[in-house]
């Protein structure tokens, strides 16, 4: 499952990438690293039919029997759409797609696990996740730091994984988007269609980064 990925651009390469027609980031250039129930850039389908540049909250609502009246923290990655909590927001109005240049699944070895970074090529080009949004009204985060009111919120999907993927994280991958044309379908066609691109990026059009070796006094606060 990923739950954790970065976007690195600049706000104009973004803009020339998504082609949105407003913006509600006032050109902040989107450069960070994202983690569950904490703001990322999406392009949305705004509710006047205007895609829109905008920060929103990662992680959808979770089913209630998952909650059980606790503080929601939200579930970042959908792979069945069928099931009926997300057959309600398959729909053109909650769509969105979410930047990244990279995104990380943990390697399964010891003493610990070893974060693993997947890009399109070795300069990390920006693409983007096949996602959606809502806005809910709830308490969000912690038992303990509760935040309620109303959010916006959204996920992205994932996918059978690929074979660069699969040795790291058997389970699934992100659905990927990278051509205009992918983008455009995702955003404005009948899901009928849309759901076409609920499939595995091509394993020889990724690349599995080096592994990063953190400085030593960042090592010292992991254990």
């Amino acid at each position: 499952m990923c739950n954790r990925y970065r976007i690195e651009v600049e706000f104009d390469e973004l803009w020339q990438a998504a082609r949105p027609q407003r913006d509600m980031t006032n050109r902040a250039n989107p450069t960070t690293e994202v983690f569950p129930d904490k703001f990322g850039p999406v392009i949305r389908n705004s509710a006047d039919g205007e895609r829109e540049l905008v920060n929103l909250t990662w992680g959808m609502p979770s089913p209630p029997m998952v909650t059980n009246g606790r503080p929601d923290y939200g579930v970042t990655n959908i792979r069945n759409l069928d099931s009926p909590h997300w057959r309600g927001w398959t729909g053109v109005e909650n769509r969105c797609i979410v930047p990244w240049t990279a995104f990380c699944e943990y390697e399964d070895t010891r003493p610990k696990k070893t974060a693993r970074w997947f890009a399109i090529d070795n300069k990390q080009s920006l693409a983007f996740f096949a996602g959606i949004w809502t806005p809910w009204k709830g308490s969000r985060g912690s038992i303990k730091n509760p935040r309620v009111g109303e959010h916006e919120l959204f996920a992205f999907l994932t996918c059978e994984a690929n074979s660069l993927v699969k040795p790291i994280h058997p389970k699934a991958m992100p659905v990927i988007l990278t051509e205009p044309f992918e983008i455009e379908l995702w955003l404005t066609a009948d899901w009928k269609d849309a759901k076409a691109l609920q499939r595995p990026f091509p394993a020889d059009e990724m690349t599995l980064l080096p592994v990063e070796q953190l400085p030593e006094d960042r090592q010292a606060t992991l254990f």
